[in-house]
């Protein structure tokens, strides 16, 4: 079983509201385009052929979409894919019917059709985009962008940097990517994880810095399921903002920085390194260290560093009241390999844990696999939520909640950082609490995709 301490261990040695939605018609879009269709880039080194991905405007990572807190977010989405698709605006406070969740809040987007997408992007942040049909296969196949919510006073950096961390699962002989995305031993253990790590679609990313220099790092973790260990070489930061979300006060970042899949960190660092030297965002893995993105150091800056960070300006409504009298509710993840799981309803129907490994289906919340047609809890509208999660696996978990923002309640009743995404490691019972401050109906699911896909999925209804 996997725990927190253990990767932590690990890092220690390595390191010593709105409009209503609209199907697009044929002729002029209504909003700038937005294109899913496949594509070829150069993934692997130059010796290697080009892969075949699918790419939003045919892009690995996808067009950055910038834009200001409080703007509109308007794009037809046009499907030019083998398959339906839609697109989920991840950790973005949306309205329901904008959030990109067939089945629950639109109909799939069938090949050869559209949808537009026009929502306001209430907070300041560091947000993605990515498909949310197949996603196991669709997301790992490139479809995924940034989409970045600058703060009306900008902080106190010399520049910023986006940066998409990805793993790719790739033959090894033609870096092509591997087309079984329902592998029972991913979707029973740790995920698909991919054997070919990149930032931003490069394997090799190297930016020119200079001593003592200021940069903002907007880290995305967009891997199916890798969970990436990162510490920092040459460099001395701190965090500023978890997923999206501005904290109180900047963190020192410690001996090592964790990213479940689907978090973001924003990081504000100074280059240490001198002049001719190479700094590192260093990514740990199996207690080796390897360079994520490696920033040459060239001149210096300012001839000494500048004081530390004022923290970011807060988004609105962040705070969390009424734990006294919340509605409680209770996420019991059960399955998997080497778990404890030894039947499950799957499509109303008990069946056995082998009749769900026949089913390739191996997780389950509160003993069901998959979407039931109860929500986990219904509540009205500014009530808050108290949702107690224990992981009876012996895999780690990241927890998505789609719409809305929580805080962890930790042992001493306080409350941790503002977050969309928990990452919960094997054994652990955590308690998450949170507003339902926004109407409609709520995707709840495991971010390691092909659990998502194999029965780690509910929902949430706040009217």
């Amino acid at each position: 079983m996997t725990t927190r301490r253990e990767f932590l261990g690990q890092g220690a040695a390595a390191i010593a509201g709105l409009t209503a939605p609209t199907l697009a018609r044929a002729g002029t879009p209504r909003f700038a385009e937005l294109k899913a269709r496949p594509a070829r880039v150069q993934l692997a080194p130059p010796t290697y052929p080009q892969t075949e991905i699918w790419g939003y405007d045919g892009a690995m990572p996808g067009p950055e979409l910038r834009l200001t807190q409080g703007a509109r977010v308007q794009r037809s989405f046009l499907n030019e894919l083998p398959q339906a698709s839609s697109i989920h605006w991840h950790g973005i406070r949306i309205d329901n019917a904008m959030d990109g969740v067939p089945g629950l809040t639109q109909a799939a987007v069938a090949p050869g059709q559209g949808f537009d997408y026009d929502f306001v992007a209430p907070d300041a942040g560091t947000y993605w985009y990515h498909a949310h049909n197949r996603s196991t296969e669709q997301v790992a196949r490139g479809l995924y962008g940034a989409l970045i919510v600058e703060e009306p006073e900008a902080p106190d950096i010399d520049r910023e940097e986006v940066l998409i961390l990805d793993d790719w699962l790739l033959d090894p002989e033609t870096a092509q990517i591997d087309p079984d995305f329902t592998s029972r031993h991913d979707r029973s253990h740790a995920g698909r994880r991919g054997n070919f790590v990149v930032t931003n679609g490069r394997f090799d990313l190297s930016l020119d810095v200079a001593q003592n220099e200021r940069l903002r790092l907007r880290l995305i973790n967009a891997a199916n399921a890798r969970i990436f260990v990162l510490s920092l070489a040459g460099m001395d930061g701190w965090t500023v903002a978890l997923d999206g979300m501005p904290l109180r006060d900047p963190d020192p970042v410690g001996e090592v920085l964790i990213l479940g899949p689907g978090q973001r960190a924003d990081l504000i660092v100074d280059v240490t390194a001198a002049s001719g030297e190479t700094a590192h965002l260093v990514h740990i893995e199996n207690q080796e260290s390897f360079s994520q993105v490696a920033f040459a150091v060239s001149g210096s800056k300012a001839a000494a560093r500048r004081a530390p960070p004022r923290p970011l300006p807060p988004n609105p409504r962040m705070d969390v009241s009424g734990l006294e009298s919340a509605v409680t509710a209770r996420l019991h993840m059960q399955g998997g390999a080497m778990g404890r799981l030894d039947s499950a309803i799957l499509d109303g129907e008990r069946k056995s844990f082998r009749q769900l490994v026949d089913a390739n289906q191996f997780w389950a919340f509160n003993g069901t696999i998959g979407m039931t047609d109860t929500p986990l809890v219904s509540v009205s509208e500014g009530e808050t939520i108290k949702l107690e999660i224990t992981n009876d696996t012996s895999f780690p978990h990241a927890m998505h909640l789609h719409g809305m923002h929580f805080r962890e309640v930790t042992r001493d009743a306080g409350l941790g950082p503002f977050r969309d995404t928990l990452l919960m490691f094997g054994g652990e019972t955590r308690t998450i609490a949170f507003v339902a401050d926004n109407p409609g109906k709520w995707l709840f699911h495991c971010h390691m995709l092909s659990h998502a896909d194999s029965g780690m999925m509910t929902w949430l209804k706040v009217t």
